[in-house]
């Protein structure tokens, strides 16, 4: 009886290794499962991050022909502006002349007049019929007065003319200038149309590739990596044309707001994932200035990816802004800005739908918030 019952238990314990080893197995082909997944979705991850690589190549491109045909606007634009301010002076000027050339002639009428009523004298009349040598002298220094008055008249009267012509002459250039501006302007408004509808279909296909979390966080941590790389070449480069700037650390609530529209205040909140805004956004109108906030020098101007087109401005001691999303830029890396200069445009590159100004602060690298440095 006790040898069976032995074996009974060694019959139990065999068959409980059996089933552990059955349970083992199955937990192992689980692990197995869940790894493959997991392969199988970083590579679906990677596969998507490489084509909108790709795609983000064809919007920075797009985006860049939106630059230079907005910055070309912008200067007929403003090239259009002068043409008309220069029209409005050449007008008034030519009512100036016309006023002073009628007033010229109704003196030269004054003094043909008093020549009519004085009588017809010349030189050999007042020899033969003047008896009277002194009355001879006021008759003659009368007469010379009269002519030279009459020559100084017309010979006012000849330039006011000449003056009218040239100012009549710059009118028509200008009116045919202005008739150039405008056909360029128009042309390049269309070619403008033109170029956002292929970023729009650009943007598009980027959408369609970013479209799980998962993509949508390391993408955002590529375009960080990307603006902190950028900004250390930049301040290294800058480091071999140092400056001497004041900074902003005694001008918080001092600084104006980079361009008109509200602004939305996201800085600290969670954008995906883990991620943070470091900055804030300010609703806009495409084309309308940007604004450079205070004194400084332009540290970065180009495209990066998921801020489009960047102007990024040193402050001095560790400050610095940046200013995304922009449609053009207007001043190159090294320039000298003061506060209130135009630096770029207002626009939605960097994948943006809507036109905004993306904002940032920086303080040694660190983003701060830039509400607590602008006027409120």
């Amino acid at each position: 009886m006790h040898q069976f019952v032995k074996y009974i238990k060694l019959a139990l314990c065999f068959a409980a290794l059996v089933l552990c080893g059955t349970v083992v197995a199955q937990q192992t082909d689980e692990l197995k499962q869940i790894q493959q997944e997991i392969k199988h979705k970083q590579q679906q991850i990677d596969q998507q991050l490489a084509e909108a690589k790709q795609l983000q190549q064809q919007l920075k491109a797009a985006e860049l022909n939106i630059a230079r045909t907005a910055k070309s606007l912008d200067e007929t634009k403003r090239d259009l502006a002068a043409n008309v301010a220069q029209q409005t002076a050449l007008k008034a000027e030519q009512t100036e002349l016309r006023k002073k050339q009628q007033q010229q002639q109704q003196a030269l009428a004054k003094q043909l007049k008093s020549m009519y009523m004085a009588g017809d004298y010349d030189f050999a009349k007042m020899i033969f019929n003047l008896e009277d040598a002194s009355k001879f002298e006021r008759t003659f220094s009368y007469y010379q007065y009269l002519t030279e008055a009459r020559k100084q008249q017309i010979d006012q009267f000849r330039q006011l003319v000449e003056q009218l012509r040239q100012v009549n002459e710059s009118l028509a250039d200008k009116q045919q200038q202005l008739e150039s501006l405008q056909l360029v302007q128009q042309q390049q408004s269309e070619q403008l149309v033109q170029q956002q509808h292929m970023r729009k279909k650009t943007l598009a296909k980027i959408t369609q590739r970013i479209d799980t979390e998962a993509v949508k966080i390391e993408q955002l941590q590529i375009n960080e990596q990307a603006l902190l790389k950028a900004i250390e070449e930049a301040e290294r480069a800058a480091q071999q044309r140092p400056v001497s700037l004041n900074g902003l650390a005694n001008l918080e609530g001092k600084l104006i707001n980079p361009t008109q529209g509200k602004m939305r205040n996201m800085f600290g909140r969670i954008r995906q994932g883990q991620i943070k805004w470091k900055g804030v956004l300010f609703n806009g109108n495409t084309g309308a200035p940007v604004r450079a906030v205070y004194d400084g020098k332009v540290l970065y101007a180009d495209w990066l990816r998921g801020l489009g087109l960047v102007t990024v401005v040193d402050h001095g001691d560790g400050y610095m802004s940046l200013y995304g999303h922009n449609q053009a830029l207007l001043k190159q890396v090294g320039d000298d800005v003061q506060s209130g200069d135009t630096i770029a445009l207002v626009g939605q590159s960097g994948g943006q739908t809507a036109p905004n100004l993306y904002f940032e602060i920086r303080h040694k690298g660190t983003p701060v918030n830039p509400t607590k440095w602008l006027k409120p």
